[in-house]
């Protein structure tokens, strides 16, 4: 009971697509590919326009723990005003994607997410990872398993340990944990751009796990105070979007001194 718990805590994935890809009016595709157990994974590829001045640039997407791709459209709009391209993609056990999520699972199926971007042309040193809540952890992982040229935690706490003491304080949380997503042991050895993004007004994950995870993180780092609860990144789009260009330039300007 105590695993069944755990797990239903930590990941609420829906099967039903409640949005098609094709409502952002622009060009994409429905892509599948394998991660390395074989799980067939489901994602969404937007290309950037030709005209861009980052269109040879991409983001992988590594949503939160609850809903799937088609709840993220807005993000992708607006992260598509970045002159970038998008790989959204779903967890195992999530929308499309076939098997069952866990934390290994979760790592292979980003694993796979940015091979298929690297196959299509995107090396890793212009793909973006942009972690979403959860996804933060995963995107995290990623950047330890696979080349980056930076990182986004959006809303992300710094372990599921700690997260899960605060919202369970009755439970003996940190003795019977099994799913660990340690985000914050993992960005010492992370030597990436690094973007963090939370909200005073997160009510479930407390703005200090923000703090934790950008005090232990290596430079160059930037930390951007958002507004809206948890699951609401773009109450203020403007904030949002400078936030973005910001740190895109650097990673950009980092990529073209290491080029020189």
């Amino acid at each position: 009971m105590l695993r069944w718990f755990e797990h239903s805590q930590v990941f609420h994935p829906d099967r039903v697509l409640v949005n098609s890809g094709s409502q952002l009016n622009r060009p994409f595709e429905d892509v599948w590919f394998k991660a390395a157990d074989g799980i067939e994974i489901n994602a969404w590829f937007y290309p950037a326009n030709p005209n861009s001045a980052r269109a040879d640039w991409a983001f992988l997407v590594c949503h939160g723990n609850a809903g799937n791709i088609s709840h993220r459209l807005e993000l992708c709009s607006a992260l598509l005003e970045t002159g970038m391209s998008i790989l959204l993609f779903d967890y195992r056990g999530y929308g499309k994607s076939k098997g069952r999520p866990s934390e290994e699972g979760t790592y292979l199926d980003a694993e796979a997410a940015h091979d298929w971007l690297v196959s299509r042309g995107f090396p890793g040193p212009q793909i973006v990872a942009y972690g979403e809540s959860l996804g933060g952890a995963i995107a995290t992982e990623l950047a330890l398993r696979r080349p980056l040229a930076g990182l986004i935690l959006e809303s992300t706490f710094s372990c599921t340990a700690e997260v899960g003491a605060e919202l369970f304080p009755w439970l003996p949380v940190r003795w019977l944990n099994t799913i660990k997503y340690d985000t914050c042991s993992k960005l010492p050895r992370l030597n990436i751009p690094l973007l963090v993004l939370h909200s005073r007004d997160d009510e479930l994950i407390g703005f200090h796990h923000a703090e934790k995870n950008f005090s232990l993180a290596n430079e160059p780092k930037i930390f951007c105070e958002m507004e809206g609860g948890h699951t609401e990144p773009l109450t203020n789009r403007f904030k949002f979007g400078e936030a973005m260009n910001r740190f895109l330039d650097l990673v950009q300007a980092l990529a073209d001194k290491a080029s020189v």
